[in-house]
């Protein structure tokens, strides 16, 4: 058995074992927790397939050759220049299946990224959370009561004094504004999240959400998601913004409607 053998073996054992994790799944995301995550997943998973499937026969083949023409084999390979055919049907065959994928996933993609613009503040239908990233925290806002967020000073931040944002409090619509580290959300309504930074680049993500997006100083970004599952996820920042980048997280909490308007009565009572 000559070199060419040994090579076909090790290329196809290498590509077995890159497939097994992918085909197993022993290692894999959390399952999503809204009907927009699983349509994300459901996308992902035609494109892993596809890919996956091409992989495959592109290693078998490759490991075919290297044994079929190995030095000792004693058979050769005929060589071949600018097959016209042959260039053509594999570049049709790729253009057919990356437009098959960008289509299947479209529809997905437009939903996150196109959103209709609306007030910004909450509804009895839509409750709607400012978020702003800080080094390196993040920073949730609730409307309170009045179902209206108040002006923001930025000559008024106080970390210290509980106001990071600097909220007017002084006006009436932010007096019962609502600031808190973590954010909490009822279980099968709209949530739609205003993203800002405070200072540098930061990314919002919760991988249970299949969703994020940059919060970048001086513009205003938008996410919408309906939680479906209940329970409290990791909110992480995917974006390098310094050195104490590793230890910006918080917590989303998906909680029954009574859950929530019992925490929001009590956040209301601090004020």
């Amino acid at each position: 058995m000559g070199t060419g053998f040994w090579a076909g073996i090790v290329i196809w054992l290498i590509s077995l074992a890159m497939a097994i994790p992918f085909i197993t799944q022993w290692w894999w995301m959390p399952d999503p927790i809204t009907a927009l995550g699983r349509e994300i997943d459901r996308a992902f998973m035609w494109t892993l397939i596809g890919t996956g499937v091409i992989f495959i026969l592109a290693q078998a083949t490759l490991g075919y050759a290297a044994w079929k023409f190995g030095r000792r084999s004693g058979a050769r390979a005929r060589d071949m220049h600018g097959n016209n055919k042959l260039e053509l049907i594999w570049t049709s065959a790729a253009l057919v299946i990356f437009v098959a994928l960008t289509l299947a996933g479209f529809s997905v993609w437009a939903e996150v990224r196109f959103i209709e613009q609306r007030a910004a503040d909450p509804t009895p239908d839509r409750l709607v959370v400012e978020v702003t990233g800080q080094q390196f925290v993040w920073n949730m806002r609730y409307a309170g009561e009045d179902n209206k967020f108040g002006p923001v000073d930025f000559l008024q931040a106080d970390d210290a004094g509980g106001n990071p944002v600097g909220v007017d409090r002084g006006h009436p619509d932010g007096a019962d504004d609502i600031m808190v580290p973590e954010m909490r959300v009822p279980v099968n309504k709209e949530v739609e999240l205003i993203l800002k930074s405070k200072d540098v680049l930061h990314n919002f993500f919760v991988p249970e959400l299949r969703i994020k997006l940059d919060t970048v100083p001086g513009l205003v970004g938008k996410l919408r998601f309906t939680p479906d599952t209940v329970g409290k996820y990791e909110i992480v920042c995917s974006e390098l913004c310094g050195l104490g980048h590793y230890k910006m997280r918080s917590f989303l909490h998906v909680v029954s409607a009574e859950d929530y308007d019992a925490w929001l009565q009590e956040q209301a009572e601090f004020l």
